[in-house]
């Protein structure tokens, strides 16, 4: 059974696109079968994995809207992974799915006959707490947050928390957050390294180890519809991301989240 990981922030700018992108690449090359739905309008998530959205037909629209199958939406990438693409046409799901019964849910049931094809379904949220976003949050088992160390990412957390619990209490009683990661990190700046051990003190654990700094490459991948470790495998950004999929394996390893065969893939590929 896949496991399926929403990347949320409702603060926009903070790496969560970068993030859902070179997450599901470096899952990918460790022998995992990986799906990233883009949920969000932009269709950053497409193009940063080589998909040309505007040509990208169906979309993760229809399939929320019923005009659709997932089955039949996804696309391969050259990547290792699947993709389900978006584009501007997601906008108008807000309208549509008003009258549809149900439709906090559209994601999750479309999802149903599709789980045992992967072991990871990656949803790139969008920066905003609208009904695409409840959809990806009731969907999945865990959240990770993607979120720079500065004053008003604390502020957003504690709202982003918050929203979370809501969700959990109403729609989703599995939902958890999976972990907190640190992007677009300078240790040069000493609110970065305050804010940082904020975090570590008042969440501990959840906050993942890896930590992604500020790097140059990270953001020229996407202009070339690459992920970093396609891109430039040698730079910081694609090493620290290499790292944060080992770390998310051995997780669910020592958890019980990945079988045996998982635990080998882990081992051959660290």
């Amino acid at each position: 059974m896949a496991g399926i990981l929403a990347v949320t922030n409702q603060k926009g700018g903070v790496g969560k696109t970068t993030t859902a992108v070179n997450l599901s690449a470096c899952l990918a090359e460790a022998g995992q079968r990986v799906l990233l739905i883009d949920l969000d309008p932009q269709g950053n998530a497409t193009t940063g994995c080589g998909v040309v959205k505007r040509e990208a037909m169906p979309t993760v629209y229809q399939v929320l809207i019923g005009q659709a199958t997932l089955a039949a939406t996804r696309l391969g990438t050259s990547f290792g992974f699947d993709v389900l693409p978006a584009n501007r046409d997601l906008a108008g799901a807000e309208i549509d799915l008003i009258d549809i019964g149900q439709r906090e849910y559209r994601l999750r049931d479309a999802l149903a006959g599709i789980l045992g094809n992967y072991d990871f379904i990656i949803v790139d949220c969008p920066p905003a707490l609208n009904m695409l976003t409840v959809n990806g949050l009731v969907a999945a088992e865990a959240v990770m947050i993607p979120m720079q160390c500065e004053y008003y990412a604390l502020e957003g957390l504690s709202d982003l928390v918050a929203t979370l619990k809501k969700v959990r209490a109403k729609l989703n009683p599995v939902l958890e957050i999976e972990g907190l990661l640190r992007t677009m990190f300078d240790p040069r700046s000493t609110l970065t390294q305050h804010v940082s051990r904020e975090l570590e003190g008042h969440f501990g654990s959840k906050v993942y180890r890896t930590i992604i700094p500020r790097n140059v490459r990270l953001a020229e991948a996407p202009s070339y519809g690459k992920p970093v470790i396609a891109f430039d495998r040698s730079s910081k950004g694609a090493q620290a991301y290499l790292q944060l999929a080992r770390e998310i394996l051995e997780r669910r390893a020592s958890i019980g989240r990945i079988d045996a065969v998982g635990k080998a893939r882990i081992g051959s590929r660290t």
